[in-house]
């Protein structure tokens, strides 16, 4: 099942709202990519990816916002304990 969900540019404060899965658990919005993240973009895989790479003012936007680009960073879990940036993945996962 997929849901709208509404996030703020950090910058501008600009609302995006994405369809996305109601199952993907949310951990931060960053100005900058989180080190050792994949990213997809707003219209990818979100499920094979560690957040989505959002443009600010594009389609989601109505073209409204600043043109910057920031970051939806997905709750990233290796057995059972929350991952942080800059964390190596643990063996076996992509």
């Amino acid at each position: 099942m997929t849901v709208p969900v509404r996030y703020y540019c950090p910058r501008c404060e600009t609302v995006v709202t994405l369809q996305r899965s109601a199952s993907i658990a949310d951990k931060s919005v960053t100005p900058a990519p989180l080190s050792g993240w994949s990213y997809t973009d707003v219209d990818g895989e979100y499920d094979a990816a560690d957040g989505v790479r959002i443009v600010c003012g594009e389609a989601e936007t109505d073209g409204e916002g600043c043109g910057e680009p920031y970051y939806l960073n997905f709750l990233r879990l290796a057995n059972g304990a929350d991952v942080e940036p800059g964390d190596a993945r643990p063996p076996g996962e992509a």
